[in-house]
């Protein structure tokens, strides 16, 4: 299962409102021993998040799901806030972060990462 961005995605990311903010949604399935990892790429990309303008707005575990399909329930959702999907992109190809990221990968076994548009700027775009 895939748990980080591909270089296609990325690109195609920098391809719309690269300007404008965005909020990251997380969906997280760690790995058999896994949450303390992320927990360690948490605390070291802190420093990556501030740099690059961004913002923890959500970190919470996952619960039983009201209404989804098999396998559809996430071990924890995160929400975080860049002031633009370019932002992020640096921050990603930020080689002193990149060095981290081993941690993310090994903590995770399904991922979703997810860019999310505020609905009151949908009719801008």
């Amino acid at each position: 299962m895939a748990v980080d961005p591909s270089g296609a995605a990325l690109a195609a990311l920098r391809t719309h409102a690269p300007n404008e903010p965005v909020v990251m949604l997380n969906l997280l399935r760690f790995a058999p021993g896994g949450r303390d990892a992320y927990q360690e790429y948490s605390r070291r990309a802190a420093p990556f998040l501030r740099q690059y303008g961004g913002e923890l707005l959500y970190a919470g575990d996952g619960g039983a799901p009201l209404v989804a399909e098999d396998g559809q329930a996430w071990d924890a959702v995160l929400l975080v806030r860049y002031p633009s999907r370019d932002a992020f992109s640096r921050m990603v190809a930020d080689p002193e972060y990149q060095r981290i990221t081993t941690l993310r990968s090994q903590a995770l076994s399904e991922a979703v990462l997810q860019p999310t548009v505020p609905w009151a700027r949908r009719g801008r775009d």
